[in-house]
């Protein structure tokens, strides 16, 4: 398995990750109605709750660009550069989030986003 796979697993458990981050140490969880009992919360589980899904919504298109410049057979080390690229900075994203550091949060999601564009771009290239 190639670390661009590896990388697709890692993005695939950052919403794990952010969840289980937003829900520690809150009391009283309501497992029944889980987004209602997180709409409720503030600071900094708020902000890992919004990273979570941030995570889910950031993951397909990196998966999917994955794929393709793989299918298309781009250059391996390209590919798995790009997608390192894009795991560290959607963790430094995280991070970046949690410590509500909007300005640099949102220069970390525009890097990911270019790393899973470049994807797209040397798939076409390929």
């Amino acid at each position: 398995m190639t670390i661009a796979y590896w990388c697709v697993l890692i993005a695939g458990l950052l919403p794990v990750l952010t969840t289980a981050i937003a829900k520690v140490g809150l009391r009283g969880y309501d497992n029944a109605e889980p987004r209602a009992f997180m709409e409720k919360q503030t600071g900094f589980h708020r902000r890992a709750d919004y990273a979570h899904r941030n995570h889910f919504e950031a993951f397909p298109f990196f998966a999917v660009a994955v794929l393709i410049a793989t299918q298309l057979n781009a250059n391996p080390l390209h590919v798995n550069a790009l997608a390192m690229a894009f795991v560290v900075v959607r963790i430094l994203y995280t991070a970046l989030y949690m410590a509500n550091k909007p300005t640099a949060r949102s220069l970390a999601w525009v890097a990911g986003y270019g790393c899973v564009i470049a994807l797209f771009v040397i798939a076409a290239i390929a």
